[in-house]
């Protein structure tokens, strides 16, 4: 019986150590780095020491030392924001507490000491779970399969924060562009306004037609205050995505305009099967599924049946001769299903593992229409830009052109004029917003081959239109 006891508390000793490893984050991240490489900047890191902090600071100070650009944005909030070192050490907490989930609770060691007329007896008793060992790999394999899922999670947790970041850059540079020129359009329909105003009072104007220039004029000042108001929200919004502080938000300075569209857009060969099976959110589902079948046999045992083998010495000692005995043994415990025979928790994990599959099926059959919803959107915003950009825009530019010397040949008045300058002004606003259109769908699309879609309507046609009025006189 010593044997067997020895047999079995080495093979205890084993089972423990292997259960006993640790989590190492810092691959946990490579992993992500690696799933997320064609969105996600390779300098995605968890901050723990006062050098990495201080790296961080530095190389933040040098993003804000220039002209935000979209790449640079995003590892500015990378290497800045607190939100997103909070998402990676939370999900370090996770994965400490799934890998808690694939080790053997700790042995009890219970000391005892009873005392009679003739003799004292001390015992000593040390106990585990039986099940526990015994289903120690069953429970590992299910720590695995969460551990990967957590480790999906991050990554989808990465790319929507890193979308995040560009979409609010996007809106920000565009709310700037577009306020300087409603500033145009402003100062032009006060000149309008400023002029009409004189010419009614030398009697070449009526009240109506100073009334429709002021119009004009008013409706300016309300679409100039709009914009300001959307530029300040947009700027704020960036600020907040990239976890600035005070003085760094003095500090951030935005390009002057967005970039060029591409000279190609993306193929639709991007949306093939292969990237959809490697989608994250697919990736998830399937795990969820394979973990929802590891766990359930090993839910029901656990929940009908536990064991507990303790291994017993006590010694006895005759307080008259002070001769001592010792006297070993072992102790089982099992816990007898008599009043629940897991009946209910059976249906339960039926149910969970049918949900699993059914969830993994419908990510699946979402998948191709997530994907071409956003490519549509991509490529429609894409042909809107370059047709805003290669007709609209150069044939108002046209128009103004020959309206310019219509004017100077005294064919048209200066009425005309500025409302054909506002006209073109409006056009270009139409244009920065179509190519704000795009860029938002840019970031929509690459986040959604990686299995996280934004929500989002499709690209917006309507464009910022300044009303006009048709003013006689040379």
């Amino acid at each position: 019986m010593t044997q067997a006891f020895r047999l079995l508390a080495v093979s205890a000793a084993a089972l423990l150590l292997t259960g006993c490893a640790s989590v190492n984050f810092d691959q946990a991240l490579d992993g992500t780095r690696q799933a997320t490489q064609t969105f996600v900047p390779n300098t995605l890191e968890l901050r723990q020491t006062s050098a990495q902090h201080q790296a961080a600071a530095q190389r933040s100070a040098q993003l804000l030392d220039k002209p935000l650009s979209m790449a640079d944005a995003v590892e500015l909030a990378l290497a800045n924001s607190p939100d997103v070192q909070a998402l990676l050490a939370q999900s370090w907490a996770d994965m400490a507490s799934i890998n808690q989930m694939g080790r053997i609770a700790n042995p009890v060691l219970s000391f005892e000491r009873n005392q009679s007329l003739e003799e004292i007896e001390l015992g000593r008793l040390l106990s585990f779970g039986l099940l526990d060992l015994l289903t120690l790999p069953q429970r590992q394999n299910v720590a695995r399969n969460q551990s990967a899922q957590a480790n999906i999670q991050r990554s989808a947790n990465v790319v929507d924060k890193v979308a995040q970041v560009r979409q609010a850059w996007v809106r920000a540079v565009a709310a700037e562009q577009t306020a300087q020129y409603a500033e145009q359009v402003n100062t032009a329909a006060k000149a309008s306004a400023e002029l009409a105003k004189r010419m009614l009072q030398t009697g070449n104007f009526n009240k109506l037609q100073r009334a429709r220039q002021h119009a004009v004029y008013a409706d300016a000042v309300a679409q100039l205050a709009l914009a300001r108001h959307s530029a300040t929200a947009a700027r704020e919004e960036l600020v907040r995505q990239l976890g600035l502080d005070a003085k760094q938000t003095a500090l951030l300075k935005l390009p002057e305009r967005l970039p060029d569209l591409p000279e190609q857009a993306r193929t639709a060969t991007e949306l093939s099967t292969t990237a959809m099976q490697q989608r994250l959110d697919v990736q998830q589902a399937r795990l969820q599924l394979d973990g929802a079948g590891k766990a359930q046999g090993l839910n029901l045992l656990n929940t009908l049946a536990d064991v507990e083998v303790g291994i017993r010495r006590d010694t006895v000692t005759d307080t008259h001769s002070g001769q001592t005995s010792d006297r070993k043994g072992y102790e089982v415990a099992i816990r007898l299903p008599l009043f629940d025979w897991g009946g209910a928790q059976r249906d339960a994990m039926n149910a969970q593992t049918l949900a699993a599959a059914n969830h993994y099926e419908g990510v699946l059959r979402a998948a191709a229409p997530q994907l071409r919803e956003a490519y549509s959107a991509y490529r429609t915003s894409y042909d809107l830009a370059r047709h805003y950009r290669d007709e609209i825009v150069p044939l108002r530019k046209t128009m103004a052109d020959e309206n310019v010397l219509r004017y100077n040949a005294m064919l048209i008045g200066v009425f005309e004029l500025l409302a054909d300058t506002r006209d073109n002004i409006t056009s270009v606003m139409g244009a920065i917003q179509a190519q704000q259109q795009f860029w938002l769908a840019d970031a929509g699309l690459s986040a959604a081959l990686l299995g996280k879609p934004l929500t989002g309507g499709t690209p917006s046609l309507a464009r910022n239109a300044a009303p006009t009025a048709s003013g006689g006189g040379h």
